[in-house]
């Protein structure tokens, strides 16, 4: 029997794609389009439960057939391209929600739910989910839980890993486990909910997911100050942090990007401008607008205008535009998401200049400045080879130099395909450890191999 039909037999005919063409975007995520990365699905299925899950991958498994997990496609690392083909499984039907309990501030979903139908579903019932990475319309769920994804409210808030209870996954060699649960106190055993948590679809495959809610927003108001420079903008970003309330996102846009988006804001931003900080604050009805005044004050000492936002909504708006409108300066971008304490976020930025002039590459950066995470991006035309190679050299210096500030190779987007030789440089001797949970979860090494820092599925024997 075929393949395709041993999946079917597993998932329905229907929800089987076999033979899957060169250009199927199951081949891979946003990096096919960044960096040209694509791999080559033998198949891809798409299960409707987590017992399906567990079928597939108890078939595929001893037959030493590799699973990649699939959410959305909107990462950025390769996390979900079959670079070594293998069956993709796409969780794109499991989107059931299992609880919602407001009342108990919980929710219980299925990992194939999108991150903006999370948020609404929270909203509507009076609640709120605070984790808010990018794509949320596209990104799923158990994506998100599986990359740990970030976004700009992290700073107050976490990663979305902060808000997972428990959650349901299916481990090699096709065992469905779960891990946590609604209990708020669990200290049995070791937390390998955890370990699941970032694990970028190489230890199992997250089915769904438990996660903690809070109180509705009463009130958000954000500032936004534009700097001469980014030496003034840096230390607008570490004044920010002494404030008496606590701004809930910190974050930042500089250089060519600043000047790429600038007509969008609201009445243009200034031509003078070098670099812009967007603090929001968070609070109830006043509290807001309390910290909104002395933040204007702490930051118009050394801005050259200070502008306050009391509807926040199309302030997001315009900073969400921003990788778009670089992306289109030159045709394309490569862009790394590489995070340092913020005290070195200036050093970050210089360094980053520096290493992409040396390679006659154009450079911005923006990001999640009260979190020291810059997305420092190069200015590349996909099409020249030779600035695409200059540009992956400019990366490799720029990921050595967030290691020497004492930061790391990956804040939020994780690591995947193109960043996991970079691992062991970022852990040293926890490499030793790492190999060794990916071990005893994937002994065969099948499980979405050759991502995370694996070895690559024939070095595994």
């Amino acid at each position: 029997m075929s393949l395709a039909a041993e999946l079917a037999r597993i998932v329905g005919a229907e929800h089987v794609l076999a033979p899957v063409g060169a250009s199927s975007p199951y081949n891979t995520d946003i990096s096919g389009a960044w960096r040209g990365l694509t791999g080559r699905a033998d198949a891809v299925v798409k299960p409707a439960s987590a017992e399906q899950v567990a079928a597939l991958m108890a078939w595929l498994y001893p037959r030493g057939i590799p699973l990649v997990p699939r959410g959305g496609g909107s990462g950025v690392s390769g996390g979900a391209c079959p670079t070594e083909g293998g069956v993709v499984c796409s969780l794109e039907r499991m989107r059931g929600v299992l609880e919602l309990a407001p009342e108990l501030w919980r929710m219980h979903v299925e990992a194939g739910l999108s991150t903006a139908n999370v948020h609404r579903l929270a909203f509507e019932n009076g609640v709120r989910f605070p984790p808010d990475p990018g794509a949320s319309e596209q990104s799923q769920i158990g994506g998100n839980v599986a990359t740990n994804a970030g976004g700009p409210h992290a700073f107050k808030y976490g990663p979305t890993g902060c808000w997972v209870s428990g959650l349901e996954a299916v481990i090699p060699p096709g065992e469905l486990v779960r891990l946590g649960g609604a209990s708020k106190k669990d200290v049995a055993g070791y937390d390998l909910k955890r370990l699941l948590i970032g694990s970028e679809g190489t230890l199992g495959v997250i089915t769904s997911v438990q996660l903690r809610l809070i109180p509705a927003l009463s009130e958000a108001v954000a500032v936004v100050a534009f700097a001469p420079s980014r030496q003034a903008g840096c230390e607008a970003i570490l004044a920010s942090l002494s404030c008496t309330l606590q701004p809930s996102a910190i974050e930042f846009i500089e250089g060519p990007a600043l000047g790429e988006v600038a007509g969008a804001y609201r009445g243009s931003g200034p031509a003078e401008g070098e670099f812009a900080v967007i603090c929001e604050l968070e609070g109830s009805c006043g509290e807001a607008k309390a910290g909104a005044a002395e933040l204007v004050a702490t930051l118009g000492e050394g801005a050259i205008r200070v502008d306050l936002h009391e509807d926040v909504r199309p302030l997001w708006r315009w900073r969400e535009g921003v990788s778009g409108a670089v992306a289109a300066i030159a045709g394309g971008k490569v862009s790394e998401d590489v995070a340092v304490p913020v005290e070195r976020l200036q050093s970050l930025l210089d360094g980053f200049q520096q290493i992409a002039a040396g390679q006659g590459l154009r450079s911005c950066a923006w990001g999640h400045g009260g979190d020291g995470n810059a997305h420092a991006t190069l200015l590349v035309n996909p099409n020249d080879q030779t600035a695409a190679a200059a540009a992956e050299r400019a990366t490799e210096g720029l990921l050595e130099l967030a290691l020497d500030l004492g930061g790391t190779v990956s804040g939020e987007h994780g690591v995947g395909y193109v960043k996991q030789h970079a691992l062991p440089a970022s852990l040293g001797a926890g490499m030793r450890l790492h190999e060794a949970v990916k071990q005893a979860f994937d002994p065969q090494g099948l499980i979405n191999p050759g991502k995370k820092g694996g070895r690559q599925r024939n070095a595994q024997g």
